[in-house]
């Protein structure tokens, strides 16, 4: 006799994203998932996808309904199926899998927003219940999506703001304060019932969470019997696309009982992959357009990640940039020094020269009253698909040189730029420790985060006050960041700590009276 229920097989994923956002929020994480074998499934929650206008008429019934409709949908089919939110999608996910009483898989909850209590929400962010009881107010009133954007890493930042000012359709530049009523009201939801829940559940959360703090995460592991909690140190609350991401995707990999090496692509892990003519002129067209373009975070994708750029010459632009991230810090000094005034407005055509590719191309850069036009050229080393080297040479050396010693020099963030003023030189040495923490705290809340070269310097004299001179050598295992603040820092050596202390608080006034241009990231 038949039954004719439908068979179940293999592992699946339900992903859900946050609020105002798309599966941009959860990074690679569907890729990840599909190297590792399990298949995974998403939908656009309800107001999502359209305009923000559209969260207006949204309740928190309408997301929970959809979110169960398609877990429903999906779990008929797969033997396994894990749950996994990000933000509001975390909350949904607890949420679902509490009411639905989920034991076929596993549960996986990313930067769940219990309380909103992060380092960046303003101090009257309480006072939103009482806009609540004004018919009408909550409707018209917005919450606007501001820097840093859940986003410590700086290069992935300063994508998503680009992406923001093109105006793409990636995620909402803000929701009504409607829907974060909404968003309340799922936040007391999830609260109530937790130990009800009675699947392995993963918590993962950053201490750096600048929308909801870790004490979010510790009332859910306390809650749920059995659950796992790991605590990330060094993003803030977009997890799964800033500098821990590669941490989440293995862990969540692991937990779900699968090999965490699946993070890395098989190209990546295995040897050069052939490239072809067509492989190489595509690359080449895509670096020449993000130059001409001037939208410098296109350029990153298009690096291998251990990349070595070497900017010849004598300036402060000039030096080996080593690893993807270190040209952050290229870039950000390129603009920083050149008040986003420098443009490439002619890319040639290339010229092989032996393994390698010749790019000749002009640039321009207001100097002063005038407008400096010049030129380099760059060559490009190939393999497996990505740029692994640049050289940068100057058609003329002594020129450019004297050029970006001019705009250093006039932007102020140069070393020898950070003098310090009289109220800074004036401070009593036992007020000094104390101007230096507040300094510190000051940073955090500046209207606009510092640029990368800024940060880098800042971080230096952070640790040179704190911890005297640098090692010798990085840490074993150091990244690319971690090599560039090492080598900063080693250029204070010697340095006491507290003239390193008033070179951070000097550097910190200057940035809070907005001595510097906007643009520094």
């Amino acid at each position: 006799m038949s039954t004719n229920l439908p068979v179940r097989a293999g592992t699946g994923a339900l992903l859900i994203h946050g609020l105002g956002g798309t599966e941009y929020d959860l990074g690679s994480m569907h890729k990840i998932l599909k190297r590792a074998g399990i298949e995974t499934h998403s939908l656009t929650l309800p107001g999502h996808g359209g305009a923000p206008e559209d969260l207006l008429s949204v309740r928190m019934e309408d997301w929970l309904d959809a979110v169960t409709a398609k877990y429903h949908e999906v779990a008929a089919r797969y033997e396994t199926l894990h749950v996994m939110g990000m933000c509001l999608g975390a909350l949904l996910a607890v949420e679902l899998c509490k009411r639905v009483g989920h034991k076929q898989g596993k549960l996986v909850s990313l930067a769940a927003p219990v309380f909103i209590d992060g380092w960046s929400t303003p101090w009257y962010r309480g006072l939103r219940r009482l806009v609540y009881r004004i018919p009408g107010l909550a409707a018209r009133m917005r919450v606007e999506e501001e820097e840093p954007y859940g986003i410590k890493n700086e290069l992935v930042r300063s994508i998503v703001k680009a992406k923001f000012e093109r105006g793409e359709n990636f995620h909402y530049r803000w929701v009504p304060l409607a829907c974060v009523r909404e968003v309340d009201r799922l936040r007391a939801a999830v609260r109530q019932g937790l130990d009800g829940i009675g699947c392995p559940t993963l918590i993962m959360h950053a201490h750096e969470d600048e929308l909801t703090s870790v004490r979010s995460a510790q009332l859910l592991h306390d809650a749920i019997a059995g659950s796992q909690l790991v605590l990330l140190n060094n993003s803030y609350h977009m997890i799964c696309v800033d500098n821990d991401r590669d941490l989440v995707a293995a862990t969540v990999l692991q937990f779900m009982d699968r090999d965490p090496a699946a993070v890395q692509s098989p190209r990546a892990a295995g040897r050069a992959a052939p490239m072809g003519a067509a492989d190489i002129e595509r690359i080449l067209e895509a670096y020449r357009g993000s130059l001409l373009a001037g939208e410098f975070e296109t350029l990153f994708p298009l690096f291998a990640e251990d990349v070595v750029w070497t900017e010849e010459g004598d300036n402060p632009i000039s030096g080996v940039y080593e690893g993807r991230g270190a040209l952050i810090n290229l870039f950000s000094r390129l603009m920083d020094y050149s008040r986003n005034t420098f443009a490439v407005n002619e890319v040639g055509q290339p010229a092989l020269s032996g393994r390698s590719i010749a790019l000749p191309l002009r640039f321009q850069v207001q100097d002063g009253a005038g407008l400096y036009n010049g030129a380099s050229t760059h060559t490009l080393r190939l393999r497996n698909h990505s740029i692994t080297k640049v050289v940068s040479k100057a058609d003329e050396p002594q020129r450019e040189d004297a050029l970006w010693r001019r705009l250093a020099a006039a932007s102020g963030l140069e070393p020898e730029g950070d003098a310090m003023d009289e109220s800074t030189l004036a401070l009593d040495a036992s007020a000094l420790p104390d101007a230096f923490e507040a300094a510190i705290i000051e940073l955090r809340s500046l209207p606009a985060a510092p640029s990368a070269a800024v940060s880098i310097r800042l971080t230096a004299y952070e640790q040179q006050a704190r911890l005297g001179d640098a090692p010798p050598a990085p840490a074993a295992g150091a990244d690319a960041r971690e090599q560039v603040r090492h080598a900063a820092w080693r250029l204070l050596s010697g340095l006491p700590a507290d003239q390193a202390q008033r070179r951070h608080i000097a550097l910190v006034r200057r940035l809070k009276a907005g001595y510097w241009p906007a643009g520094m990231d």
